[in-house]
């Protein structure tokens, strides 16, 4: 799989990556679910795993099927808190999940950014935090902030890494964040690469144009957002082995031309 760089200083990461979001949030007795996509994820070269406590089980469950392979990982959360002390607990229930040390601690939707960024610099410093980063969706998201007030954090030079929306029907963040990310050396995580699979329902699924070289509409839709040269990492969600084969087929195929970009933004007009 493609390695890129999450960021100027950052690690070099495989391009695809693998989500939690409402797919690990398991009970118990299904649990292996979680442990049989992780080990097929690290065997086709996924390194990256993106998951938050606001999914449930998703982080506990996440940790347990890492617990034999955290070296190979890279394990990107997130605190999800306005307040301080409730951000600090957060953390270090995560610490005892990822045996001490998370590699992308995130501020969820740019909650509390201002009052986590102190603590979470220090963290850093010591070597329990591998890189600080910020989600983003849309403005006021589940409570949370702006895309200005994510210019105006990226621009304090505290955070490497953003985590945002992109797919062809969602394409805000192209007109200044990505440039600006660019700019900075800020690494680049995407997020909804289906629109939360939206685009693979059965009244949106679309054939790829023959001249873009995909064969399936999730195929195209993970190399149309990996073609973008600012892009490092996509984290689609699944538990299906199937679909994980295919997501990180696509993290080594050729990039797209504008040209084959556009063919496949148009299909979603």
């Amino acid at each position: 799989m493609d390695l890129r760089p999450l960021g100027h200083i950052g690690p070099q990461v495989p391009c695809v990556g693998l989500g939690t979001w409402r797919r690990f949030d398991l009970p118990r007795p299904q649990e292996y679910l979680a442990r049989q996509i992780v080990e097929l994820a690290l065997e086709n070269g996924v390194r990256v795993f993106d998951t938050a406590p606001v999914y449930g089980r998703a982080e506990e469950v996440l940790s347990r099927a890492l617990s034999a392979h955290r070296d190979r990982a890279y394990v990107a959360t997130k605190i999800w808190a306005g307040e301080r002390h409730t951000g600090r607990r957060q953390f270090e229930r995560q610490l005892h999940l990822f045996q001490g040390r998370v590699d992308l601690l995130q501020l969820h939707h740019l909650i509390g950014w201002r009052t986590h960024a102190e603590w979470m610099q220090q963290e850093r410093e010591r070597g329990t935090i591998g890189q600080l980063g910020l989600t983003y969706w849309r403005d006021r998201a589940f409570g949370g902030g702006t895309a200005s007030e994510l210019e105006e954090a990226m621009r304090t030079g505290v955070f490497d890494v953003i985590q945002i929306p992109l797919n062809p029907v969602e394409r805000d963040m192209e007109e200044r964040i990505l440039p600006l990310a660019k700019e900075l050396g800020i690494g680049v995580m995407v997020m909804r690469p289906f629109a939360e699979g939206s685009l693979l329902s059965s009244s949106r699924r679309a054939v790829p144009p023959k001249e873009t070289g995909c064969a399936t509409a999730s195929e195209a839709l993970l190399r149309w957002g990996l073609s973008d040269a600012r892009v490092a990492v996509t984290v689609p969600a699944t538990l299906d082995l199937g679909h994980l084969i295919a997501n990180t087929a696509a993290g080594s195929a050729p990039l797209l031309d504008e040209e084959q970009r556009a063919a496949i933004a148009a299909l979603y007009r």
